[in-house]
């Protein structure tokens, strides 16, 4: 790894911040890492390359969040207020809640989404309503970042999504940022612990199935893109022990999960075990109401209010045994991210580009026929296809096109739908 200097500009304040430059081979194949902090006295008390650079992928919107719900108690926004989704936002890719631009979300829409969907677009949205911009609010992040103790991070926006501009973060630092989501807002914090919401009309469950399967973690969040791996910070309050943990760069959700049930149970009792093995948990935690700040209709003065509590976890996963508890085959595809496997090597194989997983057919044909003109504007042809994935809780269509020669004619084909604002991303099949 090399190092430079990147200098981050905000209400002019200059902050210098070194950062190690990482390339998508270089983090593809870099063994996951980890950190382990004593919630009780905030610091570290184990780690493996904890200081070693990753991606943070959706782990960035744990600081998406922690802004809102700052934003929140200054009295800024309310849990009712209502958030614009811009076209930049709504052509994120899925994750995403799919919210047409133009049309607007409750504050705490928003939250719940960032949460349990991990939703690109809302996640966008609200960082563009906070901060104007994108790029601005990465700004804010990053010294947010500094100000709560992580030495090493620099966000580039507030989805956790590849951005051409560097976005690093460390195990260590993930850690610092669970325990202030912790201490800072307790009530809101327990959000966390939900593993569905309903937005109009519908529900949607979480990819956070480590929190249904071991006994005293109470939530925070995965993430995934195909440059990062599989990451996962968790809580863990039980037994009189408090521990906030991040596994960055794990080649799969299972074995990211596998590592962080180990380690948990290493430090709260000393011993170690295989998720297979992990605690079951009895009983779902009183979620806690969160202080709100709601304005009254017709009236532009603020009170204060409960906001409605976190949906309780469902008994079915309550009472079940790791081993019977949901498969975590189907996470690895509808984690949110760039994709749902790895980028593509550099050598042989059958190349395609996948635009989006989305979870009904006629999403995906409505995106399937927008990225086909777009290759036709350009000049180039392939062929496309709706593909069916059925996992254990959801089924999935993902759109992908066929007929490349080769890997860099992919890269081109997709580097033509990124320029008409369709994001994609090559893959090989083995």
């Amino acid at each position: 790894m090399t190092s430079g200097k990147g200098t981050l500009r905000h209400m002019g304040l200059t902050m210098t911040v070194c950062v190690a430059a990482i390339t998508v081979s270089s983090v593809a194949s870099a063994a996951s890492s980890w950190a382990m902090l004593d919630a009780k006295t905030g610091r570290i008390i184990g780690e493996d390359d904890g200081q070693r650079l990753h991606p943070p992928a959706s782990l960035a919107k744990m600081m998406t969040v922690y802004l809102t719900f700052e934003a929140l108690k200054s009295g800024k926004i309310s849990w009712a207020t209502r958030v614009p989704i811009s076209k930049n936002a709504a052509a994120k890719i899925p994750m995403k809640l799919g919210v047409k631009p133009g049309d607007t979300i409750s504050v705490r829409e928003a939250v719940d989404s960032m949460i349990v969907l991990s939703a690109n677009d809302v996640a966008t949205a609200m960082g563009e309503f906070l901060s104007g911009s994108e790029a601005q609010f990465a700004r804010v992040m990053t010294q947010r970042a500094r100000k709560i103790g992580m030495k090493d991070t620099v966000f580039a926006n507030p989805s956790g999504l590849t951005d051409r501009t560097q976005q690093v973060t460390t195990a260590r630092d993930m850690t610092v940022l669970g325990l202030a989501l912790r201490r800072d807002y307790p009530r809101e914090y327990a959000l966390f612990s939900q593993p569905s919401f309903s937005f109009r009309g519908r529900t949607y469950r979480g990819h956070n199935n480590l929190m249904y399967r071991y006994n005293g973690v109470d939530g925070i969040k995965t993430g995934y893109t195909s440059v990062s791996g599989y990451n996962l910070v968790s809580s863990l309050n039980a037994d009189g022990k408090q521990l906030v943990g991040a596994v960055l760069g794990g080649t799969s959700a299972r074995k990211r999960d596998e590592l962080m049930a180990s380690l948990l149970t290493r430090f709260s009792t000393g011993g170690t075990i295989t998720a297979s093995a992990a605690p079951v948990r009895k009983t779902a935690p009183a979620p806690v109401p969160a202080p709100v700040v709601v304005a009254e209709a017709g009236n532009t003065s603020l009170r204060s209010g409960l906001a409605p509590v976190p949906n309780e976890r469902p008994a079915a996963f309550a009472a079940v045994t790791p081993s019977e508890a949901p498969s975590l085959a189907h996470a690895e595809v509808v984690e949110q991210g760039d994709g749902g496997e790895p980028v593509a090597s550099t050598g042989g194989g059958i190349w395609r580009i996948q635009v989006g997983s989305l979870p009904d057919r006629a999403s995906a044909t409505q995106l399937q026929t927008k990225a086909s003109n777009a290759l036709r504007a350009s000049g180039l042809s392939a062929q496309s296809a709706v593909e069916v994935f059925k996992g254990d809780v959801s089924t999935f269509y993902r759109v992908r096109f066929s007929g490349f020669d080769s890997g860099k004619s992919a890269a081109n084909a997709c580097a033509q739908m990124k320029r008409q604002s369709i994001d994609c991303f090559v893959v090989a099949d083995r």
